[in-house]
């Protein structure tokens, strides 16, 4: 067995129950062997195993009291698991679906997709199994308190800077910046995502999006190609989906579909610049339901079906797919429709949506194919931005925050594709994304000796 191969069933034999981190390690690390011949220096340092295994991860109960007065009990968890070019950072998501499994893939793709940013931060996430969707503010006020009373203890400015993720937007992080604030007597840029009258950067809510957005058109640029009269699927309908559908706008191509956990809608006409306020004000200050769009526009409703099975079980044609809800949305089959129908490019705007199925199609039948880790980082690379503005107690203005964002995704984009023609792998973004990511932090590992 190779290097790579034994870490691999080391993971899987350690962790036999965690299933999405077995794949994110399997999908970085088997395109991590042509750095095993170049770099002996990695193996005798045996930085393969070290960097799938956490520096440190913490499960804690969070217990919280809901409007009824009845005592409620989630757990939290929090799980740093690599700074070596910088304090831990990754997002928290609220999720009926978070597990240990789900916060430990998740920041092992931080760490790649931090360190393609450029900007010096290390890899976590953390979240809990509580789910705000239908509960009043009061209740995810008290959730968020009694979340931070234990979170508190780990993170600082210079330590760990957790950020949103799904189910934790301004409200949340508002709540949990405020505690911390309370508790710590001390008002540091400590969490990411904040609010503008309170330490946050402009362009942070649009940067996940408007982010995948600006690397699918630098891939499109590799053929010469742009967003100008494409058609073009996004799936989700929070931060990310909202603020990519205004950026494809701006970039003149036409966006016709959008999701949440109960529904799809189909959109021929477009969602253009008026639909898309609405959607920001129905999913953000209404908290409702994408069916509702239905209601209001000439738009097609599918109950209990995600974008990418309408798209296949419809026939509709699309030019590009931005999948920007939730991991394993896109598998082989819903793949192997979108080449059918058309589709010449993805780029991920959420972590790991399309499974290993669908990536090998995307890859066989040359789509330009933006894995997540590259394509999404936007999101942090903008919170990278607002700790700099913290720790400079500066305000940019909205044109250099997305100035420098634009040229952060330029970057990515080149290291990707730079790397993976280094390496051999011509067009190939998930090799380049996982090489040049790996590279830069596995050198960092290595100047500071076994620690």
């Amino acid at each position: 067995m190779s290097v790579i191969s034994d870490v691999i069933a080391k993971v899987k034999q350690t962790d036999p129950n965690q299933p999405e981190f077995h794949q994110a390690v399997e999908e970085v690390m088997e395109t991590l062997e042509p750095t095993v011949k170049k770099h002996p220096e990695y193996v005798k340092a045996n930085i393969y195993e070290r960097i799938v295994e956490p520096e440190r991860g913490m499960q804690f109960r969070v217990p919280w009291v809901d409007d009824k007065g009845k005592v409620i009990v989630n757990r939290g968890f929090r799980v740093q698991f690599n700074n070596a070019i910088g304090p831990y950072k990754g997002g928290l998501r609220f999720h009926p679906s978070v597990n240990l499994g789900i916060i430990k893939f998740l920041g092992f793709e931080q760490i790649f997709k931090n360190a393609l940013t450029t900007l010096p931060m290390g890899g976590a996430k953390g979240g809990s199994d509580f789910d705000p969707k239908g509960k009043s503010d009061g209740e995810v006020m008290r959730f968020c308190q009694a979340f931070m009373r234990e979170l508190y203890r780990h993170i600082g400015a210079d330590v760990d800077v957790p950020a949103g993720d799904i189910g934790v937007g301004g409200r949340e992080i508002g709540y949990m910046y405020g505690y911390y604030k309370k508790i710590r007597n001390e008002h540091t840029g400590v969490l990411t995502g904040k609010g503008m009258s309170y330490g946050g950067s402009l362009i942070r809510p649009e940067a996940t999006g408007y982010g995948t957005t600006y690397f699918a058109a630098e891939m499109l640029a590799t053929r010469k190609l742009d967003f100008k009269g494409k058609t073009v699927a996004i799936s989700g309908a929070g931060n990310v989906a909202q603020y990519a559908v205004e950026k494809v706008n701006q970039m003149g191509g036409k966006v016709i579909s959008l999701c949440d956990s109960s529904a799809t809608i189909i959109d021929e006409a477009g969602i253009d610049n008026k639909k898309c306020n609405y959607v920001l004000e129905l999913k953000n200050v209404k908290r409702g339901r994408i069916a509702e769009y239905s209601d209001k526009y000439k738009a097609t409703c599918y109950e209990g079906k995600n974008v990418w099975d309408v798209i296949r079980e419809q026939g509709i044609k699309v030019d590009v797919a931005l999948p920007c809800a939730t991991q394993n949305e896109i598998n082989g089959k819903n793949a192997a429709a979108l080449v059918k129908n058309g589709c010449i490019c993805v780029a991920e705007g959420a972590n790991m949506p399309s499974t290993p199925e669908a990536i090998k199609i995307f890859q066989d039948k040359k789509i330009l194919y933006g894995p997540g880790k590259a394509a999404n980082a936007g999101g942090v690379a903008t919170s990278g931005l607002e700790m700099s503005q913290n720790s400079m107690r500066y305000l940019w203005t909205r044109e250099e925050v997305d100035n420098r964002l634009l040229l952060i995704m330029k970057s990515i984009h080149k290291a990707c594709y730079e790397t993976a023609e280094a390496y051999g792998k011509k067009g190939d973004y998930v090799t380049g994304a996982n090489i040049a990511g790996f590279t830069k932090v596995a050198d960092a590992m290595l100047a500071y000796g076994i620690v």
